[in-house]
């Protein structure tokens, strides 16, 4: 399987990153380890998460999908062989988000406890903190970097300034520097990616995890009309997505995929990884199958000609 190296962190990830939001939501108990075993026996490497995954869901306070890798991670001894990256920064609660030194300090030893861990391999701010200052954020990090219990951090949801600022400090005072972002990146969602954070990216040598990388099971070509949305937990993030530019993506997507005996959601995640500056989409599966069918984009060689036709059909 290929190796890519995020950013110059000298941590390299198999193309496609394991989404784990859906771990304690969706996936709970055995069916964790046996989608996280599987994605490794793939050979797969990487597994996203955050603190705040999935508090969303009722009865949870946030840490369940730690919790459920954290389980995985003692009971199949696969430690050194994953890569495990999480979040800090979403509010858990009133007194649990942010960025500052003090909270993020708290933050990365209740993430330790829940994956069973004494090493995180990528530690990322969840969303930026115009509370407090790049500076602070950074000497925390920096801090956890030199104690051995993180190996590299990424900021996800940055806008290019924030994160051109953010590297301007660690340089100017030598810190820590985000090696990663972490954007909403697909077919569909092309426009804010590439017209402001690409070109940044390029220039920085920064590695990119993009989330939603099939527009909330858009791109899978499941939802084609607002009738197959009835009764989707999903049918209010896909519905923006039932325009005139959408049903001509999912045509071409169509089409690709018989081309090479696929499907449109492994198609549209090939296109991703074919893309220079993408270092591994995050994809979610909730069923062996499904996973299946969505690690075969990692061997997609896709043609000059249907990526080209892909980004006819999808220009913004």
């Amino acid at each position: 399987m290929e190796q890519r190296e995020l950013g110059s962190s000298g941590i390299k990830t198999a193309p496609l990153v394991f989404g784990g939001n859906v771990f304690g939501w969706t996936v709970k108990g055995n069916n964790t380890a046996l989608l996280l075993d599987a994605f490794l026996d793939a050979g797969f490497n990487t597994v996203d998460t955050a603190d705040v995954y999935s508090a969303w869901v009722p009865g949870n306070k946030g840490g369940e999908s730690e919790t459920e890798i954290g389980k995985w991670l003692k009971q199949s001894g696969k430690r050194a062989k994953v890569i495990i990256a999480t979040k800090v920064g979403a509010e858990i609660a009133a007194d649990k988000k942010g960025l500052k030194k003090n909270y993020i300090i708290k933050a990365v030893e209740d993430s330790l406890t829940r994956l069973q861990t004494d090493y995180i391999d990528l530690y990322q701010s969840h969303y930026d903190d115009a509370t407090t200052p790049v500076e602070e954020t950074l000497l925390a990090f920096d801090q956890l970097i030199k104690d051995g219990k993180v190996r590299a951090i990424g900021a996800s949801n940055f806008s290019v300034e924030r994160l051109h600022e953010s590297l301007k400090v660690s340089r100017e005072k030598g810190l820590a520097s985000y090696q990663s972002l972490q954007p909403e990146y697909n077919l569909f969602d092309r426009e804010k990616y590439e017209t402001t954070l690409e070109p940044f990216i390029k220039e920085q040598s920064i590695g990119v995890i993009s989330y939603f990388s099939l527009a909330s099971g858009f791109l899978s070509g499941k939802y084609r009309s607002e009738a197959d949305l009835e009764g989707s937990s999903r049918g209010g993030m896909v519905k923006k997505y039932l325009t005139d530019r959408g049903m001509r993506i999912l045509k071409t997507l169509d089409e690709v995929a018989v081309q090479y005996n696929s499907k449109p959601a492994a198609v549209s995640l090939a296109w991703l990884i074919a893309r220079p500056t993408i270092t591994a989409p995050i994809v979610s599966a909730t069923s062996i199958p499904q996973l299946n069918e969505l690690t075969l984009a990692a061997t997609l060689q896709l043609s000059s000609e249907a990526i080209e036709a892909l980004n006819t059909a999808s220009a913004y």
